[in-house]
């Protein structure tokens, strides 16, 4: 399948990607929960303290992982109205601003980094790559959950979902970011866990890769049209070697 002229294959490589893109790719975006830091523990605590204070049922962490990936908005709406939804408009706005003093303060207490992560994104910036991580999550918590993890430094620059009037999967925070990086989508890798990051890269114009390890609202990834799959980012490494 050809879309923004790139073809779709499970089996990739750089020059693969740089034959797809027709310009040689000198930057990644990366997506933030699921992709380089499992961060459901952290929802988990957050979301049902919430719940708790209004007196509602507390979620599984497997209904979480399905709910995830689209901003601490439709978390927590999603989280109303599975568990109160005769409730759930009216309880929003209380809803919402507790989950966000919850998770400040609990913000990568319950999170890890992936294995793999911290030898990929060293390939990459060894080679010269310049990398955004991009992600729906408020910009301050990525940036305190980056530092937290010792991964700031890897980045750029950091892009919440408080940074632009659209969220992925709209392409607006991607051409943003690419524009800020300074390098055309096409040259400009996504890297994600699930359907809101290809969705996102398809209609921005970049080439994108997938991991296999993250959520994806539940649903099999390699189900996602995407240029290539990842089961850890350390085997970028290969692309270099």
């Amino acid at each position: 399948m050809r879309v923004f002229g790139f073809t779709y294959a499970p089996m990739f490589s750089l020059s693969s990607l740089n034959t797809a893109a027709q310009h040689p790719i000198q930057a990644a975006m990366m997506d933030l929960d699921g992709t380089l830091v499992d961060t459901l523990g952290d929802f988990e605590a957050a979301l049902n303290a919430m719940l708790a204070a209004l007196g509602c049922p507390s979620v599984s962490r497997a209904e979480i992982e399905q709910m995830v990936g689209k901003g601490s908005e439709h978390l927590v709406r999603s989280a109303l109205e599975r568990v109160a939804p005769a409730k759930a408009h009216a309880l929003f706005p209380s809803a919402i601003a507790s989950y966000q003093s919850h998770y400040a303060r609990i913000n990568g207490a319950h999170s890890r980094v992936y294995e793999g992560v911290m030898e990929g994104l060293a390939a990459l910036q060894a080679q010269g790559w310049v990398l955004a991580c991009v992600t729906n999550k408020p910009t301050r918590f990525a940036a305190e959950l980056l530092a937290q993890k010792g991964l700031e430094a890897f980045f750029s620059v950091v892009v919440g979902g408080d940074a632009y009037p659209q969220k992925k999967p709209h392409p607006m925070p991607l051409w943003r970011t690419c524009e800020a990086l300074g390098y055309a989508p096409s040259q400009t890798l996504m890297i994600g866990d699930s359907s809101n990051d290809a969705e996102a890269a398809r209609a921005a114009g970049c080439p994108v890769v997938l991991v296999s390890y993250g959520y994806n609202h539940g649903q099999p990834i390699r189900q996602v049209q995407a240029h290539g799959y990842l089961d850890s980012l350390a085997e970028m490494r290969r692309w270099f070697a």
